[in-house]
């Protein structure tokens, strides 16, 4: 892939959403995740409301000090902020994660980690043992000017790939074709749907800015898959990233326009108000 020269990419954070900027052009365009950020969860606020109830139950005897000390909003405070704590100390590690898989991937000698990580690299470790990927990019900047968005893809590998009798994709390192995927990495406690959207929008993006400011063209992908690792497994799965899963990932992209910009230009100012409350005829006579 040829390469040329643009500007160093910015990261902004504008609403809650992050933004990816060219200082060169000024043009901002929203990032893969924030959009994606625009479809329901529902399921959130049960699971926010089983972590503050959870809490509470397990820790009465803290939470009635805490109150009787602080003061009832306090505790409060305390009980409600328990699904933020909890969000950022699981980013925390797939933060310090993915940082250990990017090393390990760029072929990065990486000892042993402190307790809570280790079984992280050992994991990753055993799928390069099993998947022998070949990297062909990490940690750049998929940038789409057609659809305006951009995001920071986990890594593209070649893989061989095979199918077996039943029909089943499988990784075959004698016998398979060596194939350009797209991958993520995820080390929550379960994958979900969405990934689709990611990493189709990544596969779909016009041109990769990479970290040196230089970029290139996007290739032809022959699949996607995520890796999901966790402290006590793997599995490195195919991902569906066809045209219908595209066609939602640029329906949310709309969403995103909508809430950040067109949803706050609808509703004009008031043609008439109380003050101008009109008097009926009935109203008049009553007087």
């Amino acid at each position: 892939m040829g390469r040329h020269t643009v500007s160093q990419i910015r990261t902004v954070k504008r609403g809650g959403s992050r933004f990816y900027h060219n200082p060169e052009t000024r043009v901002s365009v929203p990032g893969v995740t924030s959009v994606i950020g625009m479809l329901p969860k529902e399921f959130l606020g049960f699971w926010r409301a089983k972590l503050a109830a959870e809490l509470a139950v397990d820790s009465l005897d803290f939470i009635k000090d805490m109150a009787d000390r602080g003061g009832r909003e306090a505790a409060v405070d305390y009980l409600k902020g328990a699904a933020g704590r909890y969000t950022k100390a699981r980013a925390g590690i797939g933060s310090e994660a993915h940082d250990i898989f990017e090393r390990m991937i760029r072929g990065e000698h990486v000892g042993r980690q402190r307790s809570d990580l280790e079984p992280y690299r050992l994991n990753f470790q055993e799928f390069m043992d099993v998947v022998q990927p070949e990297l062909a990019g990490a940690e750049d900047i998929a940038w789409s000017d057609t659809h305006g968005y951009a995001g920071s893809y986990d890594a593209m590998a070649w893989i061989w790939l095979a199918l077996d009798a039943n029909g089943t994709l499988r990784v075959d390192r004698e016998n398979g074709t060596r194939t350009l995927v797209m991958c993520d990495w995820k080390t929550g406690a379960n994958t979900y749907p969405d990934v689709a959207l990611q990493l189709s929008a990544y596969e779909n993006a016009d041109r990769i800015i990479h970290a040196d400011g230089t970029e290139s063209p996007m290739p032809e992908f022959g699949g996607s898959a995520v890796l999901h690792i966790t402290a006590d497994q793997w599995t490195f799965k195919p991902i569906n990233t066809g045209p219908e899963v595209f066609a939602v990932f640029l329906a949310l992209r709309k969403v995103f326009e909508w809430d950040r910009n067109i949803s706050k230009d609808v509703i004009g100012r008031p043609l008439a108000g109380s003050s101008d409350k009109l008097t009926t005829g009935t109203q008049r006579r009553g007087r």
